[in-house]
């Protein structure tokens, strides 16, 4: 007899109730993703991945983080190890994962597509990475848009940063083949790392080539995030997103914010005041361009960003390297929506407490 794996048709269904809910009505319904970090030339180019490393391991920073957590070494995880001795490593790291979502993601994705029902372990690892390359070398259903329609998937939200072209969704919007709707989303975060001097400068050059606008006062920055926001909103961006370790509330004049942004641009060191300054007035502008165009606006609150620096310098921002934050947010949240609230420009907002 063929053994069965744990994750079952009424897997985490723990009443009747809950299975009629479920197989009558949700199993049903499509999904529409509002948040991810899918790959737009990936869709575009209808990628087909060469391994199941290829489309579990690259890229995945909540498998690498669980990885250093049981001691894997950064070559196995980000460095030059082949694809099989990196998933062998990961699967040597998903049983310590029970209790952890990611056992029971590995596993429901394992069952679907693949329709593998074994447990992911050290003993197991080589046959079932055979199995799945194989299907996925097979390309058809397993290729990026195979999966989408495997899945339903109506529309999603890719995740975009301002400077960013749009040129793959140009492309995807034209593909009348593609039955899955995919949108880019406005993120920004780079807008806000003013204390990264050197970033912050080759990121208004950027936003600067981009827009064809000079960046040299407050003003014609927010002339430039006005232009990308009106460009990704006629690509059919409705979705707006940041990454906000804590929101920012400081009370500011535009003289002060243009003295910041002057000082910047010579280079000048700024204080911690005028930082959270100027943060508070682009989000402000930020969320009035929201309103007025009737987008969605969410809000990662709570992350600790790239913790280690070290290797943060070996692999770049968005590793693994970041954690959850215990700041109470109650009243700084109250406090930054209030001015929004009394000037009637509040978008439909979505909080993730990633805590």
């Amino acid at each position: 007899m063929k053994a069965k794996g744990f994750i079952q048709d009424n897997f985490l269904l723990s009443s009747k109730v809950a299975e009629q809910l479920y197989h009558d009505v949700a199993k049903h319904q499509p999904i529409i993703d509002y948040h991810n970090h899918l790959s737009p030339k990936d869709i575009c180019e209808n990628r087909k991945f060469n391994n199941l490393t290829e489309i579990w391991l690259d890229g995945d920073h909540y498998k690498w983080r669980a990885m250093r957590a049981n001691g894997v070494p950064e070559k196995f995880i980000t460095g030059s190890a082949s694809p099989f001795e990196k998933f062998q490593k990961w699967a040597e790291t998903v049983p310590y994962t029970l209790r952890n979502p990611l056992y029971h993601w590995t596993h429901m994705e394992l069952q679907n597509p693949f329709g593998i029902q074994k447990t992911l372990n050290p003993q197991t690892a080589r046959e079932i990475y055979d199995e799945c390359n194989e299907k996925l070398q097979s390309g058809g259903k397993y290729t990026v848009n195979g999966l989408f329609e495997n899945w339903n998937v109506e529309s999603l939200c890719t995740t975009d940063d301002p400077t960013d072209n749009l040129e793959y969704h140009i492309q995807i919007a034209a593909n009348k083949n593609l039955k899955t709707k995919v949108l880019p989303t406005f993120r920004a975060d780079n807008l806000l790392r003013i204390e990264e001097a050197d970033f912050i400068i080759s990121y208004f050059q950027s936003l600067e080539k981009t827009t064809n606008n000079t960046i040299d006062s407050f003003q014609s920055l927010l002339d430039a995030i006005a232009k990308r926001h009106h460009y990704f909103h006629e690509l059919g961006a409705r979705v707006f997103d940041v990454s906000l370790p804590y929101t920012h509330t400081a009370d500011y004049t535009e003289k002060e914010i243009n003295t910041i942004v002057n000082k910047v641009l010579s280079k000048k060191e700024l204080t911690t005041l005028e930082i959270e300054k100027y943060k508070s007035a682009i989000l402000y502008y930020l969320g009035t361009l929201n309103h007025a165009k009737g987008w969605t606006q969410q809000f990662h609150i709570g992350p600790i960003r790239n913790n280690n620096s070290n290797l943060m310098n070996l692999v770049g921002n968005d590793t693994g390297c970041d954690s959850i934050d215990d700041l109470p947010q109650a009243q700084r949240l109250s406090k930054f929506f209030d001015r929004f609230k009394r000037e009637n420009k509040l978008a439909k907002t979505i909080l993730y407490n990633l805590n």
